[in-house]
């Protein structure tokens, strides 16, 4: 009995459990803090460094419209102060656009130790791969979506109005649709995720294509402004992003057997 006694660890009472948790704690949001400011400083550096051309900036963004808009028509400022508030407020959303892969990695860098080993496996390139697809719905939505949307509206227009767009609100209205596309573009990653958190399987996700497909034109519908263009060009890359994450979870899928002799070694 003494000698089982003396190899055990000696009992920590409850006083020192807590300081321990308190510890914890208290280490927990020093390191928080410390991503924060750091990601913070990454978006405050890009905005300076962006902030001369914040001009060239909104020109750049506003394009897209601007070339739709009839001969004779511009873009209008209906507050005093809109001028010269707008183009910073585009200048901040796209310096924050540019800092989010330094966000992401200090988020990261917080979330990676309380994580296992095949977590670790699979997160970073979840997390890479959100990133790529995010830039790629706002890049679909300036580059495809504007050219149509802009050039129908300007084609319905009733006769004897002038289309001309105060610039505060275009501002609002192509910030609430690149984060839509963005977001509807990480479909891929959020299958993925429901699969293999164990939340969904992948054949139930299968039988679900149809729920799915009317969802997209749901969320296409609530999403963008209310034309058949906008909502279908949202409406069919979410179903084949849909798709392409059903193929991404049959990859992964495929090799559990070698990612689970990986981790035992």
């Amino acid at each position: 009995m003494s000698a089982e006694g003396s190899d055990q660890k000696p009992a920590v009472d409850g006083g020192e459990q807590e300081k321990l948790a308190e510890g914890t704690l208290i280490s927990h949001l020093v390191e928080l803090r410390s991503r924060l400011l750091r990601s913070a400083a990454a978006v405050l550096l890009v905005f300076l460094c962006l902030v001369p051309f914040s001009e060239s900036i909104f020109t750049a963004v506003a394009t897209p419209l601007m070339r739709q808009l009839p001969a004779g028509s511009t873009m209008i400022a209906t507050q005093v102060a809109s001028p010269f508030l707008t183009p910073f407020k585009m200048t901040f959303f796209v310096a924050l656009f540019l800092a989010m892969p330094v966000v992401l990695y200090q988020i990261w860098r917080f979330v990676a130790p309380g994580l296992y080993r095949t977590e670790k496996r699979f997160a970073f390139p979840l997390l890479l791969s959100s990133i790529v697809l995010f830039y790629a719905g706002v890049a679909f939505a300036y580059y495809v979506v504007f050219p149509l949307m802009f050039a129908f509206f300007a084609a319905v227009a009733p006769e004897g109005v002038t289309m001309m767009t105060d610039i505060s609100a275009y501002l609002d209205f192509v910030l609430g649709l690149f984060f839509a596309f963005g977001m509807a573009f990480e479909v891929p990653i959020a299958t993925v995720m429901l699969v293999w958190s164990g939340l969904v399987d992948l054949k139930t996700l299968r039988k679900s294509r149809p729920y799915v497909f009317l969802g997209a034109f749901v969320a296409g519908m609530f999403l963008t402004p209310p034309d058949a263009i906008s909502q279908t060009l949202l409406a069919v890359p979410i179903y084949l992003l849909y798709e392409s994450g059903l193929l991404l979870c049959r990859v992964l899928d495929a090799r559990p057997a070698e990612t689970e002799e990986t981790v035992n070694e």
